[in-house]
């Protein structure tokens, strides 16, 4: 099968978040099986061209009220040579540092004229090269307009009649949207403002577009499959889900296990299996040193990793006088060892716990190496999410015998089994509702749990180590996803 996939970024070139690595993963694992695929993306600022192979002559694109010149290249996907990546070269669009906005939480004025020129070159350069994809798979808003341009603009040319579109929701939170006066810059007849599904209350909505335009709609869990046609998780486009019910699936990322893998990563101290937990108990050991915590092997150690952000919970965890953790530092007989940048209240208050509480201590940042080591450490993972499309650390959690404390949505709901204190089965501790008192029980149980019943939580992480969360389940699902598109789409 031929896959042209679209995508704002991807692995090693670009990434904000999640996005990018599961759009390489799914990619490079559905080469490896002998299938074509193809990624068009831009080429930012910070790609650089000298290690790219160019593409001779210039591409003309359709855009805005006119056409732009871009160049095009093209290099292998690393660690996936069967797999190639084409990048729309465009100084005046991408050749500036960041994705979406100078910052993370902010947005470039002209970004519907960029990621329209993205969504109209990567049609062009199938045309360049002669190569017309059986499916192409478009993620998140930012390739809103490949499907509208599948359905409306391309099907009419010969090339592409047989061609059906597949598009990946990765987060309902980001849509797209921006002012009516935008459309010009999309380089579609204005019939299609209402025909293709732009107009969202005055203005245009690039994720509805390609909800409303695409033969068939994804997202990367099951339960928020389910979730996002509700009007709790569906940000104002619940009732267009629902109407599309009978086309929207859920199919959970998989893991990079080449990377996350405790019997063989390189940046962990000691490497360990279900069979000899020994090297755990040395990179706990390593944990607290790292950490400035007392160096106890009796006592639960609990960990967090990710984004200090609104969706992953952080107020009912960290909030002053209202979140959770003072309590359970207080209260409990356990450590927190915790990474994580975002929002500045959250990591000023972080920093204010740890002179407070001398069995918390975090470091403000990011590091590759000790997330691996929190993962690989600690007995616990917390990550209390307001909501979770997939979500990769409860599942790096599980792989490394570090049992999940998760609220029960998306996909930790999916990718979770939560605790049976009457047979011991389980991998992982879950609540219901995000209150600070459900996080204080849940990890209360949890610690209780460690202390009262030893056999059970061993038993419990041999279970998680054994799940299977590659990427193999994944990709047959998207490839039966791919022939029904097709089976819609081209008939």
């Amino acid at each position: 099968m031929k896959i042209l996939m679209v995508s704002a970024e991807v692995v090693p070139f670009a990434k904000t978040g999640g996005l990018a690595d599961a759009v390489t993963a799914l990619a490079g694992n559905l080469s490896n099986v002998g299938h074509d695929v193809k990624i068009v993306m831009p080429r930012y600022y910070k790609i650089d061209r000298k290690k790219l192979d160019s593409i001779p002559g210039a591409l003309g694109v359709p855009v805005g009220m006119g056409q732009e010149w871009t160049e095009v290249y093209e290099t292998p996907l690393p660690g996936f040579p069967n797999a190639k990546v084409y990048f729309i070269d465009h100084e005046q669009c991408f050749g500036r540092d960041g994705v979406y906005g100078p910052t993370p939480s902010s947005d470039f004025y002209d970004n519907p004229y960029r990621f329209s020129l993205l969504a109209h070159g990567a049609f062009q350069i199938c045309n360049k090269l002669g190569w017309y994809p059986d499916i192409v798979h478009a993620h998140d808003w930012s390739a809103g307009l490949a499907p509208v341009l599948l359905k409306h603009v391309c099907r009419w040319q010969e090339p592409f009649r047989r061609t059906a579109s597949v598009y990946t929701i990765h987060n309902m939170g980001y849509q797209g949207t921006y002012g009516k006066d935008k459309f010009s810059d999309l380089g579609i007849d204005w019939g299609l403002y209402y025909g293709a599904g732009f107009e969202h209350n005055g203005d245009i909505n690039f994720l509805q577009a390609g909800i409303s335009s695409a033969d068939m709609v994804t997202t990367v869990s099951p339960t928020y499959a389910r979730e996002i046609q509700t009007p709790e998780g569906g940000f104002g486009l619940d009732g267009l889900l629902r109407v599309r019910s009978d086309v929207v699936r859920g199919i959970v990322n998989g893991v990079d296990t080449d990377t996350w893998n405790p019997r063989s990563d390189k940046l962990i101290p000691a490497n360990f299996n279900e069979n000899d937990f020994s090297g755990k108990a040395r990179c706990k050991a390593e944990l607290q040193r790292a950490f400035g915590l007392p160096e106890r092997a009796d006592v639960p150690l609990v960990g967090m990793v990710g984004r200090l952000v609104s969706q992953k919970g952080i107020a009912e965890v960290f909030a002053p006088t209202y979140g959770s953790i003072y309590s359970i530092c207080a209260t409990m007989d356990v450590q927190f060892a915790i990474i994580g940048t975002g929002e500045k209240w959250c990591e000023d208050e972080i920093n204010a716990l740890q002179s407070k509480l001398p069995n918390l201590r975090a470091k403000i940042g990011y590091s590759e190496k000790l997330s691996h080591l929190i993962e690989a450490g600690a007995d616990f993972f917390l990550m209390p999410s307001q909501y979770e499309p997939c979500g990769l650390n409860q599942m790096y959690s599980e792989l490394y015998g570090t049992l999940p404390i998760v609220r029960r949505t998306g996909g930790l709901a999916d990718t979770v089994q939560n605790y049976n204190e009457q047979t011991g089965e389980g991998t992982g501790f879950m609540f219901d509702s995000l209150t600070p008192g459900a996080i204080y029980d849940t990890v209360g149980w949890a610690v209780w749990a460690y202390y009262n019943k030893k056999e059970h939580i061993r038993a419990m992480q041999i279970r998680g180590m054994k799940q299977d969360f590659t990427w193999k389940a994944s990709c047959e699902k998207y490839l039966e996803v791919y022939k029904e598109a097709i089976a819609r789409g081209c008939n």
